[in-house]
C-alpha cells in the first residue's frame, strides 16, 4: 500500500514502483477506463517556481480521471504572510483532495505534509523531483524493459533530478553513474539513503568525474541544465566549468550503440545538449515529457483512492 505522500521515491516500496508502471501503461492504453476514477476531487497545485510540464500535466492528469485542478500561485495564498505552513494545511485540508506543491526548499513541503489530512506530492524541490523519477524510469521501462542491470549514466549537476534517479535506481536495480564537475558531486545524505535499498536490488551506484569514463557502455545518457531555477547567476561560471560534460555526438560515441539519450526538459541547446542529439532518433525526450502526465494519472489514483 502506497504511503499517504509522495515527497521521495525513497518512500516507495519496489512493489510500489513496478505496480505503478503496470498502471500507468493499463492508463495509456485505455484512458476511458480510468475517466470516472477520481471523479468530483480536487488536486489544488501551489507553484513557487514557474512550469511547462508539471502545471499542464498534472491539471490534465486530474481533469482525465473526472476531477478538477485547482492553481495557487504564491500572492494568492497567505501562506508566507503571517499563515504558517501547519495551518494552511490544515485548512486546505478541509477543502481539497490532495495538494501537488512546486517551490524551492524541501522542508516546506514535507512540513505542509506532515500537517495535512490529505495526500502531499512533491511537484519538485530543489533536494528532489520524484515525479520525473518515476517518470523517467518508467520511460526506460517502455523503450528497454527490464530495468534490472540497465546501465544508464547521468551526466552534469548533482542536483534534484540527479537525486531522484539515485533513489529510483537503488529501487529497481539500476545500474547508474553521475558524472559531474569536482564540487558538484549529489548530495552524501541522498547516496546514504539508497545504500540500503541498493544492496538489497542488486544496483550499482557510482560517482564519478570523468564523463567519457562515465558514459561507456552505456545504454542510456541523461543530462539536464547546469544552472537550475535560482543559480541564474552562476549561469556563466557554470557554463564554462560543465563544458566538458556537454552531451554531443563525440560524448555519445563511446555508449551503447543503441544509446537513449533523455532530458527533463527544458534543454538549453548549445550548452548540456546539442541539437544533433536532441533531434536524433534515438533521443526520446518528447516520449519522456509525455509520460509526466500518464505518469503522474498514476500517482494520483494511487494517492487519492488510496485516501478516499
Amino acid at each position: 500500500m502506497w504511503p499517504k505522500d509522495l515527497l521521495r521515491i525513497a518512500d516507495l516500496t519496489r512493489k510500489d514502483i513496478v505496480d505503478l508502471f503496470d498502471l500507468v501503461k493499463r492508463m495509456k492504453e485505455n484512458r476511458q477506463e480510468f475517466a470516472k476514477a477520481c471523479e468530483g476531487k480536487v488536486l489544488g497545485m501551489l507553484f513557487r517556481k514557474p512550469s511547462t510540464r508539471t502545471r499542464v500535466s498534472f491539471e490534465t492528469a486530474i481533469y482525465q480521471l473526472g476531477g478538477y485542478g485547482m492553481l495557487f500561485r504564491p500572492d494568492e495564498l497567505q501562506l508566507g504572510r503571517g499563515e504558517t505552513i501547519s495551518d494552511t494545511a490544515r485548512v486546505l485540508s478541509r477543502y481539497i483532495d490532495a495538494m501537488m506543491i512546486r517551490t524551492f526548499a524541501h522542508d516546506e513541503v514535507v512540513e505542509f505534509a506532515r500537517h495535512a489530512a490529505i495526500p502531499t506530492i512533491n511537484g519538485l524541490t530543489d533536494l528532489l523531483h520524484p515525479c520525473q523519477g518515476l517518470t523517467d524510469y518508467f520511460t526506460m521501462w517502455e523503450h528497454l524493459g527490464n530495468l534490472d542491470g540497465l546501465k544508464v549514466t547521468y551526466v552534469g549537476d548533482g542536483n534534484n533530478v540527479a537525486h531522484s534517479l539515485i533513489l529510483g535506481a537503488a529501487k529497481l536495480g539500476v545500474h547508474l553513474t553521475v558524472a559531474t564537475p569536482r564540487g558538484h558531486e549529489p548530495d552524501a545524505e541522498i547516496l546514504t539513503l539508497a545504500m540500503a535499498d541498493k544492496d538489497r536490488n542488486g544496483s550499482v551506484i557510482e560517482v564519478l568525474n570523468d564523463p567519457v569514463q562515465a558514459v561507456a557502455g552505456a545504454r542510456v545518457v541523461y543530462t539536464d541544465v547546469w544552472a537550475s531555477m535560482g543559480q541564474e547567476e552562476q549561469a556563466s561560471a557554470r557554463n564554462a566549468l560543465f563544458k566538458p560534460y556537454q552531451v554531443n555526438m563525440s560524448l555519445l560515441s563511446h555508449a551503447d550503440r543503441d544509446w537513449r539519450f533523455m532530458h527533463c526538459l527544458p534543454a538549453h541547446r548549445g550548452h548540456e545538449v546539442v541539437d544533433d542529439v536532441c533531434d536524433h532518433p534515438q533521443s526520446i525526450i518528447f516520449d519522456q515529457a509525455e509520460n509526466r502526465l500518464h505518469v503522474q494519472k498514476g500517482i494520483l489514483y494511487n494517492l487519492i483512492r488510496r485516501n478516499g
